[in-house]
Parts: C-alpha cells; sequence; structure tokens
C-alpha cells in the first residue's frame, strides 16, 4: 500500500492493523475495533491510536480515490453514479453525498462530501463535486452519469448538457412535466396507458425542467413508474439507468450487509469522512479477494437464476473466516509490520505473502 499512498512505516501499519480488525469484529465502533487489534498492546491504548488518526491525520483523499482506481483495475470509459446516503446518531445526522464508479455491481467511492445540513443536496453541490471529479480524474473517460429522483432541476440539467463529454440517464418523478411545445402534462399522465412490465421511448424529445430531453418510462411490478431522462441514446436509457443500483449496494456494503457504519459513534464530519476512507480500502480487499475466489471457484447459481452471494460477500466472509481464528493465522504465516510508533519490526499474524487472496 505504501507505494501508492505514500505514507510511512507507523502509518501503513495502523492501516494493516486496522483492515484485520474491521473484518475480524465487523463493525467500525472504535471500541470493538480496538479489541481486535493484534499486536501485544493494550485495548485501550489500541483505541487511543485509533481517536488519534481519525481526529488528527491529515489524509489526502485524491491519493485514495486514485488508489482505488488502481487497485481495482477498473476500465474506461467509466460509468459514474451519484447519490446520497443519511442516517442519524442522537441529535446528530450524517448526511453524505458521494460519487462512485461502477464496476461488476458495486460503485467504488471515490469522492464524497459530508453535508452540514438535513435533506438533498442542492445544484451547486452536486456542480462541484463533478467538477472535482474531473480535476483530480482529468484525462477520465466518462461514458454516462446515473442518478436518481433528487438529483433534478433546471440548473443542474443546464450544468449536464454543456458538457459534451458527459452523457446522463437520470430518474425524473411521475409528477413532473413533459412539454412537447404544445401542452405540458405530468409524467404520470403520458405514460398512464402502460402496463406492468411495460416499456416506451418517446419519438420526440420533451422539454423537463426547462430543457429538451428524450424521456423513457417503464411500469413496476408495483405499479411505479420508472421514469428516465437523457439527452443522447434514448433506446438505451432504461438499461443504462439499471446500473445506478450499483451505489445503492455500495450503500448496503458500508452499513448493514458489511461494516455496519451506522454502528459508529462518530459525531464530526472530518472524523467520519476518515473512516470512510478506510473503509473504502477494507471494501476493496474484500471485492478483489472475492473475485479471485470467483476465478478459482465459481459462485453457485440458484435455481432463479442468480448468484447465491455477490463477489463482495464472498470475498468479506473469505477474509472474515482467516481473519477471526489467530491460531489459524499463526499456522498460515506472518505479516512484517511496524508495532505502533517504533521502527522496531516483528512478525504479526497476518496475511501470507504467499497466500493471493490476501495480498
Amino acid at each position: 500500500m505504501q507505494p501508492h499512498l505514500g505514507w510511512h512505516g507507523a502509518r501503513v501499519s495502523f492501516l494493516a492493523l486496522f483492515l484485520i480488525a474491521v473484518f475480524r469484529v465487523k463493525t467500525v465502533n472504535l471500541a470493538e475495533l480496538a479489541t481486535a487489534f493484534i499486536g501485544t498492546a493494550q485495548s485501550q491504548s489500541h483505541y487511543k491510536r485509533l481517536q488519534r488518526f481519525l481526529g488528527g491525520f491529515e489524509l489526502d483523499y485524491y491519493t485514495i480515490a486514485r488508489f482505488v482506481v488502481s487497485l481495482m483495475a477498473i476500465p474506461q470509459p467509466w460509468v459514474l453514479s451519484v447519490d446520497r446516503t443519511t442516517w442519524e446518531f442522537g441529535e446528530c445526522v450524517h448526511n453524505i453525498l458521494m460519487l462512485g464508479v461502477v464496476h461488476n455491481g458495486v460503485a467504488f467511492p471515490l469522492l464524497w462530501w459530508m453535508l452540514d445540513k438535513k435533506g438533498n443536496s442542492n445544484t451547486h453541490e452536486r456542480i462541484d463535486l463533478l467538477q472535482e471529479f474531473f480535476e483530480v480524474f482529468p484525462e477520465a473517460q466518462v461514458e454516462y452519469l446515473t442518478a436518481d429522483r433528487e438529483f433534478v432541476g433546471h440548473d443542474w440539467f443546464e450544468y449536464l448538457l454543456e458538457q459534451a463529454f458527459v452523457e446522463f440517464r437520470i430518474r425524473i418523478r411521475e409528477s413532473d412535466k413533459l412539454d412537447n411545445g404544445r401542452q405540458s402534462l405530468k409524467a404520470k399522465v403520458v405514460f398512464s396507458h402502460l402496463n406492468v412490465g411495460q416499456q416506451q421511448v418517446l419519438r420526440h424529445r420533451r422539454r423537463v425542467w426547462g430543457h429538451w430531453v428524450y424521456v423513457s418510462a417503464l411500469r413496476l411490478e408495483d405499479g411505479k413508474l420508472l421514469i428516465v431522462v437523457t439527452h443522447h441514446r434514448p433506446h438505451l436509457a432504461m438499461t443504462d439507468y439499471g446500473k445506478r443500483w450499483a451505489i445503492e449496494t455500495l450503500f448496503g456494503c458500508l452499513k448493514s450487509r458489511g461494516f455496519c457504519l451506522e454502528a459508529t459513534h462518530l459525531k464530526d464530519s472530518e472524523r467520519l469522512s476518515r473512516m470512510i476512507a478506510l473503509l473504502t480500502i477494507a471494501l476493496c480487499w474484500a471485492f478483489r479477494t472475492g473475485e479471485w475466489l470467483s476465478q478459482h471457484q465459481p459462485i453457485k447459481i440458484k435455481k432463479h437464476g442468480r448468484k447465491a452471494q455477490s463477489i463482495f460477500r464472498y470475498g468479506f466472509d473469505h477474509l472474515r473466516r482467516i481473519l477471526r481464528d489467530q491460531s489459524a493465522l499463526l499456522e498460515q504465516g506472518g505479516l512484517r509490520i511496524g508495532q505502533g510508533e517504533h521502527r522496531k519490526r516483528r512478525w504479526i499474524p497476518g496475511v501470507s505473502a504467499r497466500n493471493p487472496t490476501c495480498v
């Protein structure tokens, strides 16, 4: 990790110990994490070390973003997905706007902003986030951007349309109006004739939020309409939009189906942001492990045609089985890793350099 991150030995050692601990206890609660750190120090010492890192380490998030892309070897052009996740801890509300790149069903986080408010993001925040992405990856080729119903508005659509190199697939609300130049009707009225499973792409553009775009719609099984707007290739809009779900999968991996991010008692937004950066690396480790495992022993396909488990879960569970049993680690070998802030180095039970599942 050091060639990618540029951290000194003690910081890289801390990161390695953190990654092992978070897989062992499956939570980001600091008290629980401290008990899972490998080493001779007391849990209280590990707890303070966690607090020092999250409270004072100046983390370069751009370096983390580039590390993710390098580690996951995500081919271009990229599909971007932007969304927001929120939860409450007491009176504290965590509201995170996140941009990820979709790869094998998961949106790997590249940039995220901790919003200091409740509710939706605004146009300026979305534009600034996307512009920041192109500053970090100036030569990135983007196939299209996906977003849900929150990400609409006149100025936002105007910005996207001005970026000729970024296509978009954005869902709109059933109550949003479609104007054909003669009359303006709500989208649910225009597509009221669709039955469950039926799909339609309007032949001509409609004016939505003040801009002329193509509109596609699909009647879902619950009777609701999935309505997607785009300015290019409307016949692909509905299928392309389906990749937006990858960011929901990401939130599941970070939360209940993976690292239990909501169990954190952190209130400071910057500390929580640093925690997300560490979990992003853990996510990549689990996913790469799952990819390696599936190459040697493919995931079983159930009768309904879907995989028995995701690639993330496959790797996540495999690493947990290895890392929870310290005696098994002793048998497998160890990783030479720095302990604390000292230069002295010793063998810590952990990852064997010969074990490709744990590289």
